[in-house]
């Protein structure tokens, strides 16, 4: 029986709330949220898991030592007593990263030749041959955290991140995370019950997000690979069966799921992604310009979208945003209206509509806002008496 251990999943700013319930629903321990990432305990199984289902996890680290340093000096000599063998042998390849909150060291990149150093310089004395760096393709994957006189190392059991879900082929500019975007349609409350809408679906990264939620397709199932698939314990069978378990809890949602753009090459695009995601069966999209249509779905709808903003719009600001507010108050009434935007004076405020949440969130480093319109037929007043 594989006996539990400490582990932590680093996620965007603002999604560290979702990511806990979702590491709860899934059945993880110990649970404690910090900024940018949830600490947690699990097994070896429950690590495989949590890298093919966390729908709003970067990464999966699991914390192999932790210790204090002083000065430079200490770093290297603390890394130079860990049993590296348990982990990597002298033929194998590494890749390090860094982060750094410390006034001993100032830059990462330093941190990580001096963890690289130690690391080879142990095989070398010990086994007179030392592994190889490899920062593309590397069979181990080390994370170095220095966050003042603490230095925690951990194995890296994502390798690349896991925004990286294998579906995604074809993009417009500035494509949204896959990670946030299934983070934003979370913070919704959308399960699949309710009809989603998508009314300016770029490339369907969205809306893909949304129907893997709604059918409860484990998010990196399309993924190529993980980084703990090459460690000197991995368990192929019991992989298999974590993997068939969760294929087996797959639904089918009957509610629809609507995406629509202007422009020809986005729509095809879309297509493209979804047809790689295997989502065709329960995603509709059409060339239609959100300006111009009534709302396909009259009952129980959420409506999020990734307008434009910043560098991607070049056309007047204020008055494409007014022209959504009119949109959605005109065509979009009984829905939930999500969007997310970085332009917060000359765009979200001439939206017109009194927004019901306003939530903080990064794209990039975008500072950004994700905000909630409650569209009702006739007045609030009169909705709340029906």
């Amino acid at each position: 029986m594989n006996e539990n251990y400490d582990m932590l999943a680093k996620c965007l700013f603002g999604f560290e709330e979702v990511l806990a319930k979702e590491l709860r629903n899934l059945g993880a321990q110990n649970i404690k949220e910090g900024v940018r990432n949830v600490k947690f305990k699990g097994d070896k199984g429950f690590m495989y898991k949590a890298n093919l289902a966390l729908r709003t996890a970067i990464r999966i680290l699991v914390p192999i030592e932790t210790f204090m340093i002083s000065n430079e000096d200490d770093l290297y000599n603390n890394l130079s007593k860990i049993s590296w063998e348990k982990y990597l042998d002298e033929n194998s390849t590494l890749a390090i990263h860094s982060s750094v909150h410390s006034e001993i060291f100032s830059n990462s990149h330093y941190v990580s030749l001096r963890s690289k150093d130690a690391i080879v310089d142990y095989f070398r004395k010990k086994y007179q041959k030392r592994p190889s760096i490899d920062t593309k393709h590397p069979d181990v994957q080390f994370d170095i955290h220095l966050q003042k006189n603490t230095c925690t190392v951990s194995l890296d059991s994502s390798g690349e991140s896991l925004h990286k879900r294998g579906y995604r082929s074809d993009t417009n500019i500035a494509p949204i995370n896959e990670v946030l975007a299934a983070g934003l349609v979370l913070l919704t409350g959308y399960d699949g019950t309710q009809n989603f809408i998508d009314p300016m679906c770029g490339s369907g990264t969205i809306l893909i997000e949304a129907a893997m939620i709604a059918n409860n397709i484990p998010a990196n199932i399309n993924r190529p690979e993980f980084s703990f698939e090459k460690w000197k314990d991995f368990d192929q069978e019991l992989f298999d069966l974590i993997h068939d378990t969760l294929l087996k809890k797959v639904r089918n949602t009957d509610k629809k799921i609507i995406g629509f753009d202007k422009a020809p090459s986005a729509i095809r695009k879309a297509q493209n992604n979804i047809e790689n995601a295997s989502l065709e069966e329960f995603i509709k999209i059409e060339r239609k310009n959100f300006f111009e249509e009534l709302s396909p779905v009259e009952d129980n709808v959420i409506v999020v979208f990734n307008p434009p903003y910043g560098e991607r719009l070049t056309v007047n600001v204020p008055v494409f945003y007014r022209q959504i507010g009119d949109t959605l108050k005109q065509h979009y009434t009984d829905t939930s209206a999500w969007l997310i935007t970085s332009d917060f004076e000359s765009g979200l405020k001439n939206v017109g509509l009194r927004t019901s949440r306003k939530i903080k969130v990064f794209n990039g480093k975008l500072e950004c806002r994700f905000v909630k319109y409650e569209m009702y037929a006739g007045s609030r007043k009169a909705s709340k008496q029906k």
